[in-house]
């Protein structure tokens, strides 16, 4: 079976856009950023056998304040920058109830199925409390990178890191 890091996009894999404290995606490449040393972290992490999965909330497209064109432009720009096997979206909204939005685990749970991944091995790298809970439902430890701006948690990540390659390190020495 494979070992996957799944990987949450927006305020891990690129800058999320902070307004009044609250993290927002990035609507075009313009403001599509990828985090200072994502490259090198994901190639360590791959070059140790970890599958690398991206699994995103991208609700605006229920919302209606972007489309799936504009999400998959993104996806694909992440995809040519950086050696992600997979990427995972969901574009439903909190109301649609289904089971692959974050906090729900649906995402990691499809990966794992195509991919026939040993979630109990594999780890979950989020910045909110969503990606936390959505690793920890589908019984992947969890890393946290930030403060998960001030939002309350149902479950506490395994740790707390500052950025990709401290959860990195944490999760090559916990493997």
């Amino acid at each position: 079976m494979n070992i996957a890091v799944f990987l949450d996009r927006d305020g891990v894999l690129n800058e999320a856009i902070v307004r009044d404290g609250k993290p927002y995606p990035p609507r075009s490449l313009s403001e599509f950023a990828i985090v200072p040393d994502a490259r090198v972290v994901l190639d360590e992490l791959h070059d140790a056998g970890y599958r690398l999965i991206v699994a995103t909330n991208q609700p605006d497209v229920a919302r209606g304040t972007a489309t799936r064109e504009q999400v998959a432009e993104l996806n694909q720009h992440l995809r040519s920058c950086l050696p992600v096997d997979a990427i995972e979206v969901c574009e439903h909204d909190d109301a649609d109830a289904c089971g692959c939005r974050k906090p729900e685990p649906g995402l990691l749970l499809r990966a794992a199925e195509r991919d026939v991944i040993d979630l109990t091995r594999s780890f979950m790298i989020g910045d909110r409390w969503r990606d936390i809970e959505a690793g920890r439902r589908a019984g992947c430890r969890t890393v946290l990178i930030g403060n998960g701006y001030g939002e309350r948690f149902i479950s506490q990540p395994d740790v707390a890191v500052r950025n990709l390659g401290e959860a990195a390190r944490w999760i090559v020495s916990n493997h």
